[in-house]
């Protein structure tokens, strides 16, 4: 047998090459092959399927934990504007039902109270303004209108 550096330069004989013996040791498709199939082909291993996948689980599951937290932080916070809303309409049409005796201006702040019979009044009188008279028994808030004829409650 000739060694590999009496080979080099030399022309290969065709010929004497045996091709059912080179068919036996080759594939059509190596890349579906479960090992490598030369000398020089990368390393392949068998992967854990199991392992891949439930790592992969693992991680949607952290992700969805994540974003359903964010969704409930956020919920959270339109359920408080949503009631915000709803505290303003109710003071709103507190004010709409009370008395007032004058014609209020946009931007302008005011006070709502309520009287010894239960209905209420809108003042421009704050509640440290009226001097030796008591003014009314209870005060409900601080408003201001604004141009689209909504009231900010400014103090309660």
């Amino acid at each position: 047998m000739q060694s590999d550096s009496q080979n080099i330069g030399k022309e290969i004989d065709v010929e004497k090459i045996d091709l059912e013996k080179l068919a036996e040791k080759t594939t059509d498709t190596p890349g579906i092959l479960p090992y490598a199939h030369q000398v020089g082909s990368a390393v392949v291993k068998p992967e854990d399927l199991g392992k891949i996948k439930g790592k992969a689980v693992s991680a949607m599951h952290e992700q969805t934990k994540i974003q359903m937290q964010q969704l409930m932080e956020q919920m959270q916070l339109l359920k408080q504007q949503a009631d915000t809303i709803k505290h303003r309409v109710s003071i709103s049409e507190k004010i709409y039902r009370a008395h007032i005796p004058f014609e209020p201006l946009i931007n302008h702040v005011y006070y709502l109270y309520q009287k010894e019979d239960g209905t209420e009044v809108l003042s421009m009188i704050a509640p440290n303004e009226w001097g030796r008279s008591k003014g009314f028994p209870v005060f409900i808030a601080k408003v201001k209108l604004l141009a689209d004829h909504t009231w900010e409650i400014l103090e309660e």
